[in-house]
């Protein structure tokens, strides 16, 4: 079947030509086509629009049950989106007075071909139809990066999720222009590096960004671990073992039951999970497997050749957070990779004490709370890239490493799901009992009342107040 048979097959173009009678003046472009030639089931479509794209994005959701709104003034872009969100359409007036006009704007040759919506063999001036085939990502033209810097960022990310190769010349072009690749607004960089990270190739992405220079522009936090020694226990500097870490987190991830046992479908609903900004846990996770280490060259010492990163964890917090603030990052997703940072050393710590008695394991969940599973989750691939020649990095120590976070996900897993004992006594109970105020002592009875209670050293209220009584 041709691009234009494919496309014309698919139910949502079916949907639209219906909702505009036919689709005179209107053609399906960019995306849609891509997918169509590469045999990619059609669920989003691209519209370029002769006319006003509002009442054509509102005639979709009428004739489709949804609803439609504007995405773009500047760029005079409308949206109609399916009521359960199983499709979308996108519609922006021809740039231009013709659609070769409008091709010519666009970014590489695979999107800027267009396909009549009424029907109609592909228009294709730049020969995007014959890069896909030869699997090539090539500019439109040479200001295509200065025309909109962000797709610099997209390049690569299409270049990895697609499994093309960057022409010789776009490369070129891209090493150029990628001074200017964080000018574009902060949550528009974080779109195109929420696809790329959570893409189907994540480590070709990150090369990528290395390969056009981009790196240090969008990720500066990340460029400045490259040759940061570590010591013997790691066989890598801090950026080789950071994308070690991240290449071990798609291991674990396509692994789960090695981890997780039985509780692996668990594991599974937990990264599918959605976030914020549009990522899920899972995505998350891999972006906390690039920040964790990210506090290392400000905390580097070296004393008689003993290298030391004392307190990375905690300067990695505050940098995390000036990174997504950078982006334009939620505070939902900026807290989650913050607990990331902050906590993915705390399993390692509690190897020589296991096994763990119950107020241990208690007092991991509740620091780790909300991130308790994701970041055993990332102790996991941390622990896995670590391969020097020092004590921890020996099979032994991994191995106790992995039993106990085998552990620890389980315990994390049935905190996700129960939460915290149900406290035996509330705390005005408490206060009136014990003949206390409010303040810092009850909260930490409080507190202690739910390490006991977990632990199973009380089970009702009368041995929850002989036991608080005794601590006091």
């Amino acid at each position: 079947m041709s691009v234009a048979s494919d496309l014309g097959s698919a139910p949502l173009v079916a949907l639209v030509r219906g909702a505009l009678g036919g689709g005179e003046g209107t053609w399906i472009a960019g995306g849609a086509v891509r997918d169509a030639a590469l045999g990619r089931e059609v669920n989003d479509l691209d519209l370029a629009v002769a006319g006003d794209p509002s009442s054509a994005a509102r005639a979709i959701a009428r004739e489709g049950g949804g609803h439609s709104f504007e995405l773009s003034a500047e760029y005079a872009t409308w949206r109609a989106v399916a009521a359960n969100h199983s499709w979308q359409v996108d519609l922006t007036a021809l740039r231009g007075e013709t659609i070769e006009a409008d091709l010519a704007e666009r970014d590489f040759t695979i999107g800027a071909v267009a396909v009549p919506l009424g029907g109609g063999e592909p228009i294709d001036p730049f020969g995007g139809l014959a890069d896909l085939e030869r699997r090539c990502l090539r500019v439109v033209g040479e200001r295509s990066f200065a025309a909109d810097p962000l797709r610099l960022l997209r390049a690569a990310r299409l270049a990895a999720e697609l499994g093309l190769e960057v022409d010789s010349g776009t490369v070129a072009l891209a090493r150029l222009e990628a001074s200017h690749a964080a000018e574009p607004a902060g949550e528009r960089q974080l779109a195109e590096l929420r696809q790329l990270v959570g893409g189907p190739d994540p480590l070709r992405g990150m090369a990528l960004l290395d390969e056009l220079g981009l790196t240090p522009v969008v990720l500066p936090e990340l460029e400045a671990l490259r040759g940061v020694e570590q010591g013997p226990n790691h066989h890598l500097d801090v950026h080789g073992h950071t994308m070690a870490v991240l290449e071990r987190t798609l291991e674990v991830e396509a692994d789960l039951e090695r981890f997780g046992g039985e509780r692996a479908g668990e594991l599974v609903a937990l990264l599918a999970e959605p976030l914020a900004d549009e990522m899920s846990r899972g995505t998350a996770l891999r972006f906390g497997a690039l920040v964790h280490d990210i506090g290392k060259p400000a905390t580097r010492s070296e004393k008689q050749g003993y290298v030391t990163f004392i307190g990375h964890d905690n300067d990695g917090v505050e940098i995390v957070g000036g990174l997504c603030g950078r982006l334009r990052a939620s505070r939902g997703l900026t807290r989650h990779l913050q607990g990331l940072t902050l906590h993915h050393l705390r399993l390692g710590f509690l190897v020589h004490e296991a096994p763990l008695p119950p107020r241990r394991v208690h007092e991991y969940l509740r620091a780790t709370e909300p991130v308790g599973a994701d970041v055993t989750l990332l102790t996991i691939a941390d622990r896995l890239s670590a391969r020097g020649s020092g004590a921890l990095a020996t099979d032994e120590a991994i191995e106790a490493h992995l039993t106990l976070a085998r552990q620890m996900l389980a315990a994390a897993l049935d905190w996700r799901r129960d939460g915290p004992p149900r406290p035996l006594l509330r705390g005005d109970e408490l206060a009136a009992e014990l003949g206390l105020a409010e303040g810092p002592e009850l909260g930490e009875l409080l507190v202690e009342l739910e390490a006991a209670q977990y632990a199973g050293e009380v089970v009702d209220r009368e041995g929850a107040l002989e036991h608080l009584r005794r601590r006091r």
